[in-house]
C-alpha cells in the first residue's frame, strides 16, 4: 500500500543498532547505508515497502510527530514478543506490552514501544 516510510534521527548512526535488534525477529534487514552515515534502510528479502532512517533534510533537529506511528507487520506472537524484548534492551521505552488487542480484531496480536529518539512504534500479527 505505501512505499516506505522515513524516520528522522540525528544520529543515525546511533539509531541503526535498535533497528537492527528490534526488525530481526520480523524477518526485515538493513539493506544498505550510506557512506557518510547520515542514511540507513531496511526491508524484506521478499521486496516490498521499505523503512529509512535519515537526518533531516533541512537541517534542523528531528522532532517526533504527535499522533504519528509506524506499525511493522509479524508473521506471529513470537516475532511482535521479540520485537518488543528487543526495542527494550536497545533503549526502547514501553508504550504497550505485546498481547491481544481485541478491540482491533479477534486474531490482533501487537505491542507499541518507542525508539530511543521518541518515535512510536507498532508491531502487529494479525492473525487473519
Amino acid at each position: 500500500m505505501f512505499s516506505h516510510v522515513t524516520i528522522g534521527v540525528d544520529d543515525v548512526a546511533h539509531a541503526i543498532p535498535f533497528y537492527d535488534a528490534v526488525l530481526a525477529p520480523l524477518g526485515i534487514v538493513r539493506i544498505w547505508t550510506a557512506g557518510d552515515g547520515g542514511f540507513a534502510g531496511w526491508g524484506r528479502e521478499a521486496g516490498g515497502a521499505k523503512l529509512y532512517l535519515t537526518r533531516p533534510f533541512d537541517g534542523r533537529p528531528a522532532a517526533r510527530g504527535n499522533g504519528w506511528m509506524c506499525a511493522l507487520a509479524a508473521d506471529s506472537h513470537e516475532a511482535v514478543r521479540a520485537a518488543w524484548e528487543a526495542a527494550m534492551a536497545h533503549g526502547g521505552s514501553d508504550e504497550g506490552a505485546p498481547g491481544p488487542r481485541p478491540h482491533y480484531g479477534p486474531h490482533y496480536f501487537g505491542a507499541y514501544f518507542r525508539d530511543p529518539y521518541g518515535n512510536k512504534l507498532h508491531v502487529v500479527c494479525r492473525g487473519d
